[in-house]
């Protein structure tokens, strides 16, 4: 089950090209200069948090969070209405019926397998699109849910959008900023809470404000100082919704990775949300 202390986006908007302005940073080791002639190879590149190991962790670092639990794959019929004024709260990432990502969901759902068992709700999706309204969707549609959530196409489709709203836009402008696995999950963890948008809580005003304290390693900044000048900008935007007050998704478990210098998210990991602690070996 998801915690009260829940996000999301703030418009159904999603990262756009001016986001990522920032030319990528390499991480790869380069090879020398006669690695031809010496038969040396290059070092391959350091993996990113869209390698699949690294994906898992992230999935359940963030589940942690958002559904106290690891498996964050039991989470595809998970629905409440939290009381964050974003209506229906569901799915591995909290699509919500008051944000856009839940109607562009079952609209893209729809188009996969028409007929399906959410399709009838879209007419309502779209009105409540903005509000905290369960109009045309009670009493039946935590129901359905929880039905689409059998159908393994409603599972990819979840992923799909999960990837395409969230995941990769936030690997995209790590990497873009030159930051490593860790950084790039810091990136997705904001931007499943805050949603992107062009308000000052929101992970593109996160990111503009923790720029005016430090610069990304892309830029020549240094990584850790970039890492906990984006943090401190993210507690803020927290601190401004009584809904994301508690502050623990940063400070007893991001915090902790940082101040080992685990910039790469090795295993084993140990941290704490909201009070509840949480072990990957």
């Amino acid at each position: 089950m998801f915690t009260p202390h829940r996000k999301m986006l703030v418009t159904g908007a999603l990262l756009g090209s001016a986001l990522l302005a920032v030319p990528v940073a390499a991480h790869a080791t380069a090879a020398p200069p006669d690695a031809a002639r010496t038969g040396l190879t290059a070092a391959p590149a350091a993996a990113g948090l869209d390698d699949p190991a690294k994906k898992e962790i992230a999935m359940k670092i963030v589940s942690s969070a958002e559904n106290s639990s690891l498996d964050w794959k039991a989470q595809y019929k998970y629905i409440e209405d939290i009381g964050d004024g974003r209506g229906y709260t569901a799915g591995i990432i909290g699509f919500c019926s008051g944000t856009g990502d839940m109607l562009d969901l079952v609209e893209y759902y729809t188009q996969v397998k028409p007929g399906n068992v959410l399709a009838k709700y879209l007419p309502a999706l779209r009105e409540v699109d903005g509000s905290d309204s369960h109009a045309g969707l009670d009493p039946n549609f935590t129901r359905d849910w929880a039905k689409a959530a059998q159908d393994a196409e409603f599972k990819k489709a979840q992923d799909r959008e999960r990837d395409r709203v969230y995941f990769n836009p936030s690997v995209k402008q790590g990497k873009s900023d030159g930051v490593g696995v860790l950084g790039q999950f810091i990136y997705y963890d904001a931007i499943v809470m805050h949603g992107d948008g062009t308000d000052p809580t929101s992970f593109r005003g996160i990111r503009a404000r923790a720029l005016s304290k430090a610069k990304p390693p892309s830029q020549g900044g240094n990584e850790t100082a970039w890492l906990n000048a984006f943090l401190d900008a993210r507690v803020w935007a927290m601190k401004q919704e009584e809904a994301h007050s508690d502050t623990s998704r940063v400070d007893t478990a991001q915090r902790v990775f940082l101040r080992k210098g685990n910039l790469n998210l090795n295993t084993p990991l140990d941290w704490k949300v909201y009070g509840d602690s949480f072990h990957i070996g």
